[in-house]
């Protein structure tokens, strides 16, 4: 027993303390941030998620929402993350920049931590890709609320599919094969970008694939929170290795 206790201990990278940390406030039915930012983050994140009744039906505004958005940011502020990141694409843009404004703010009054939302990180991303003319693609039963903000953000939406999923199962059940059709279906001569919105589907499992087939930058829910986090973190993370599987965005790292 002895020799036992006194063998040298070796631990895993994931184990090791992060170098750097980020909270998520996600939806209470999304079963997919979770494991794909797992997947995707580099050595040295560590990934917090904390839930909320944030998105679904029947559909809540965000000043309805506020008791939860608020609850959930707490939890996280008790792993001290660097960032929290309210993380719902539909609910961070449906009431535009006032109603993004709206949940920054309360985050940030909560815990006293930088907030960041889903819908900011996708602008940011389509900026930095120098993108203009969009094919938007989700799951959702409309695509107007994502058309309103990303036109009022100076971005315009040349076509838009929108699959009438009925539920989040509905939203995981569509496979990145298919999410690659539809790009490849819906591409026009004018469309310069393509913004797949949902951060709980296999789109983000799409990403290279439709970048190489279409030859234009792809820009994901799920992949533009995980890269403006990266950014904002380097001077803590370090050198961060390429994640070639995420398409050109995540070459904007190196810049």
């Amino acid at each position: 027993m002895d020799a036992v206790l006194e063998r040298p201990k070796t631990f895993a990278p994931a184990l090791a303390e992060p170098r750097a940390r980020i909270g998520l406030i996600i939806p209470s039915v999304n079963r997919m941030t979770e494991p794909q930012f797992n997947h995707y983050a580099p050595e040295g994140l560590g990934i917090h998620v904390a839930r909320g009744r944030v998105a679904g039906q029947p559909a809540r505004t965000v000043a309805e929402s506020s008791g939860e958005i608020a609850h959930a940011a707490s939890t996280l502020a008790d792993a001290n993350p660097d960032l929290i990141v309210f993380h719902c694409t539909h609910t961070s843009m449906k009431e535009g920049a006032d109603g993004e404004r709206r949940i920054l703010d309360l985050i940030r009054k909560t815990t006293g931590i930088e907030a960041l939302s889903t819908s900011s990180l996708v602008n940011d991303a389509l900026h930095a890709l120098g993108v203009k003319n969009l094919l938007v693609l989700s799951p959702y039963m409309s695509n107007a609320p994502i058309i309103a903000y990303l036109g009022a953000a100076g971005f315009k939406v040349v076509s838009d599919v929108a699959l009438q999923c009925k539920s989040a199962a509905d939203f995981e059940a569509i496979t990145p094969q298919r999410w690659l059709e539809l790009a490849k279906q819906n591409d026009t001569p004018e469309v310069d970008g393509i913004f797949l919105s949902c951060t709980n589907t296999t789109q983000i499992e799409a990403v290279d694939a439709i970048e190489r087939e279409l030859g234009k930058p792809v820009v994901n829910s799920n992949q533009a929170v995980l890269w403006g986090c990266l950014k904002r973190l380097k001077p803590k993370l370090g050198s961060i290795p390429e994640i070639s599987d995420l398409g050109r965005l995540m070459r904007q790292l190196e810049a």
